[in-house]
């Protein structure tokens, strides 16, 4: 038995079955503010961060999404973000208000919709 290739491809100017472009948040994409350290830091709505970044932190465990996460969603505000100590008690707090924010239920993946 023979394995079969694919050999032909489906030129550009076809029909598609789905549009992913012209795929819409159906919620405003607010970005989630909070006053630590004295000054204001903004996150990003979670459901506008990358979902391959997503993704891949989630594949390494529920700590790295945090991590991960809120890395991506401070952007050019995270090395001042992390200069300021953080007690692990407030960790979690924060992360599930975002999650409140962004309308993603705790367990939730951020690349889901809710």
């Amino acid at each position: 038995m023979t394995a079969r290739t694919a050999t032909a491809k489906t030129a550009d100017d076809q029909p598609f079955d789905f549009n992913l472009d012209a795929v819409q948040a159906e919620v405003e994409l607010t970005p989630f503010r909070v006053h630590f350290g004295g000054r204001r830091f903004e996150l990003a709505h979670m459901q506008s961060l990358n979902a391959w970044d997503a993704i891949a932190a989630a594949e390494r465990g529920d700590i790295t999404v945090v991590a991960d996460s809120l890395k991506l969603a401070l952007g050019d505000q995270w090395d001042d973000f992390r200069k300021v100590p953080l007690p692990q008690h407030k960790l979690m707090p924060l992360f599930k208000a975002w999650q409140q924010h962004s309308g993603v239920e705790p367990g939730e993946s951020q690349a889901s919709e809710s």
